[in-house]
């Protein structure tokens, strides 16, 4: 239904590049919908490798400080603005909204949202609604590995790494998946053979494990390590860098490492050996926007059913409530975590 009574908001708010428990907490009345919008009750939003940098003001192209953080959310539709279809009111859907999630309540562009199936809780929803779509993208879209081929994902423990893991498998794909040796086994567990990230050798561990080279390396450290992703390739195979986490507590402007990263991955396009480079960007060809939220929903909709089947079964390191959103970031950021910091409503 159309609203004008005032929904009160509770918001952990970023307000300029501090430590997670320089976080604060504010209460206000969320305005009224405007026109094609919805007021989305949040029932579970998350911690992703992008709050970690806007808190150090390193992400490429964020807002001005402050701001609400929450790459995506899910929740229930309480109240629809003009021009958004009643109809959602009292169902529940997926965003991905770059920033606003961490809030009790938010107001989200009715065309963002995406169907939770009834089967799939809020939680497990969240966890593969950004890092599913960045997963499946990157898998299908962008390198698009074939049934039989071998690939190497960096950081197979982490929200979109064990996503991307069990997609590959899902699809006859062999992985090599590195992780500290504390995840091993549920690296292992996931479809993958796991190698010790931490090991002077990591690479030459990997090349022992695809002497021929691999037909795709998914990278989000970046920095100099690059070069050894781009090494492990076979004639042909494709690197997909999708972050600088190398570069996440360097100290000057942020754009900096990304356009170096974006320069070295464009030069490596030109040389004679059939391999490609790419940086993936969530929200590349948004400028066409109906194209964006279509593909967006597809991909989505196709890893919740997934989900759904039990095909894909999401990570999830912890719940934690949103008054306590700052012991969730900094949880994200121990390293010691395998899968994704979820933020519920409550205790």
């Amino acid at each position: 239904m159309n609203s004008t009574i005032a929904t009160r908001a509770t918001e952990i708010v970023l307000p300029g590049a501090v430590e997670p428990d320089g976080l604060q907490v504010r209460v206000r009345d969320l305005p009224a919908p405007a026109e094609g919008q919805v007021v989305l009750r949040m029932e579970a939003t998350g911690v992703s490798f992008a709050e970690q940098q806007m808190r150090r003001a390193k992400y490429y192209d964020q807002p001005p400080f402050p701001f609400v953080p929450g790459y995506d959310v899910v929740g229930t539709v309480t109240a629809t603005g003009p021009g958004a279809d009643p109809a959602l009111a009292g169902r529940r859907f997926a965003a991905v909204i770059k920033i606003g999630g961490w809030a009790s309540h938010l107001l989200v562009e009715a065309g963002d949202l995406v169907p939770v199936p009834d089967e799939v809780d809020a939680a497990t929803a969240e966890t593969v609604a950004v890092n599913g779509v960045t997963a499946w993208q990157m898998l299908h879209r962008t390198a698009k590995v074939r049934t039989g081929g071998t690939i190497v994902v960096l950081g197979a423990n982490g929200g979109v790494g064990s996503i991307l893991v069990q997609l590959a498998r899902h699809a006859g794909i062999t992985v090599i998946g590195t992780a500290s040796a504390r995840h091993h086994e549920t690296v292992r567990e996931l479809g993958a053979t796991p190698v010790d990230y931490r090991h002077p050798d990591m690479y030459e561990q990997i090349r022992k494990l695809a002497p021929e080279g691999v037909d795709a390396v998914f990278d989000h450290v970046g920095g100099p390590g690059l070069v050894r992703s781009w090494r492990l390739l076979r004639r042909g195979g494709t690197l997909v860098n999708y972050g600088s986490a190398s570069s996440k507590n360097e100290k000057g402007n942020a754009s900096l490492p990304v356009l170096k990263l974006f320069a070295r991955l464009l030069a490596w396009n030109y040389l004679p050996n059939g391999k490609s480079a790419h940086f993936y960007n969530f929200w590349a060809g948004r400028r066409r926007l109906a194209a964006f939220r279509g593909r967006l929903s597809g991909d989505l909709t196709q890893v919740l059913r997934l989900v759904a089947a039990g095909a894909v079964t999401p990570q999830i390191a912890a719940r934690v409530p949103l008054a306590d959103a700052a012991a969730a970031l900094a949880l994200a950021e121990s390293r010691t975590v395998f899968g994704k910091v979820v933020i519920v409503p409550g205790a």
